[in-house]
């Protein structure tokens, strides 16, 4: 038995939540998955699952077997990272997750710098509006908008973004502009669900939290929608201030209820800890934190 492999492979079961997800991820066949972890336990002769028809559990002698061996795979790594120079010099693929939006507009263009200053190194850049696992999805480093939870991740503080308002001028002037969060109630909103709930919009009054009904005229899940739509004329739209920015710059939207915006969201680079960072990893951090910083003072 390749037990490289069969530790790989019990790993991304766990990891994955199930052999299924586990044999697209690996891109290898579901019956490999399960004779591989299967023979996995003849050889320690040990439960190291339990399986049911939704869901896998680990044994406590299964997450005492998962510890080891994705510690000993992640040795593993680094022992390859270390040979092919990658702590010596920055070279390699580098994968890095963003918001779309963050992504395109602010980060996009950094990158493609960097590329010409690092030419031995290569990016992969995945654009998604989700929390990414670094761990399970094999990302390196990800720009998270957000309070981050306690985990083992490291974190570089990058600046904060906040949530605008905003409506067209030709909106305002027929409709009025609303001077107190309760007066959205007289308003038609485009509201973004991928933003928040599409029905309540949260402000604040000093350190009191609103709450405020809106009346959802249309609904969108991308944010270049809800700008299009409100620059439109269709209602007053709530979006994050770097989605706004463009139409705003352009005065094809006018902010509101600038004193009632919620506290500031941070923004952050994480990445995993390790023993040795890699220098692609080191200059890619290096490199674009100086310059996106100022990209990320919202001034309209």
């Amino acid at each position: 038995m390749d037990r490289f492999e069969s530790m790989t492979i019990f790993v991304a079961v766990v990891e994955a939540g199930g052999f299924s997800a586990a044999a697209r991820r690996l891109g290898v066949p579901l019956a490999t998955v399960s004779r591989k972890v299967s023979e996995l336990e003849e050889l320690l002769r040990a439960q190291l699952l339990t399986r049911s028809t939704r869901k896998i559990a680990l044994t406590e002698i299964g997450q005492q077997h998962y510890e080891t061996c994705r510690r000993l795979l992640e040795e593993l790594d680094e022992a390859e990272r270390l040979a092919s120079g990658e702590y010596r010099a920055p070279r390699g693929q580098l994968i890095v997750a963003a918001p779309v939006g963050l992504g395109r507009f602010y980060l996009t263009p950094i990158v493609a710098e960097f590329l010409r200053s690092y030419p031995d190194v290569d990016i992969e850049l995945r654009l998604a509006d989700r929390v990414v696992n670094l761990v399970e999805e094999g990302v390196d480093l990800a720009l998270r908008v957000g309070e981050l939870p306690d985990s083992r991740l490291i974190a570089v503080r990058l600046g904060t973004i906040s949530h605008v308002v905003c409506a067209s001028p030709t909106y305002l002037a027929e409709h009025g502009t609303p001077a107190r969060p309760d007066d959205l109630s007289a308003h038609n909103c485009v509201t973004f669900t991928s933003l928040e709930a599409q029905q309540t919009w949260t402000f604040r009054q000093g350190r009191e939290v609103i709450r405020v009904p809106v009346h959802s005229r249309l609904s969108v899940g991308v944010a270049d929608a809800a700008a299009d739509a409100a620059s439109a004329g269709l209602g007053i739209t709530r979006l994050l201030c770097y989605q706004a920015s463009p139409s705003i710059r352009a005065g094809r939207l006018q902010l509101v209820l600038r004193e009632f915006e919620p506290e500031p969201m941070p923004v952050n680079f994480v990445y995993q800890t390790r023993r040795n960072m890699p220098q692609k990893l080191k200059a890619f951090i290096d490199f674009v934190t100086p310059r996106i910083k100022p990209k990320l003072v919202f001034d309209p």
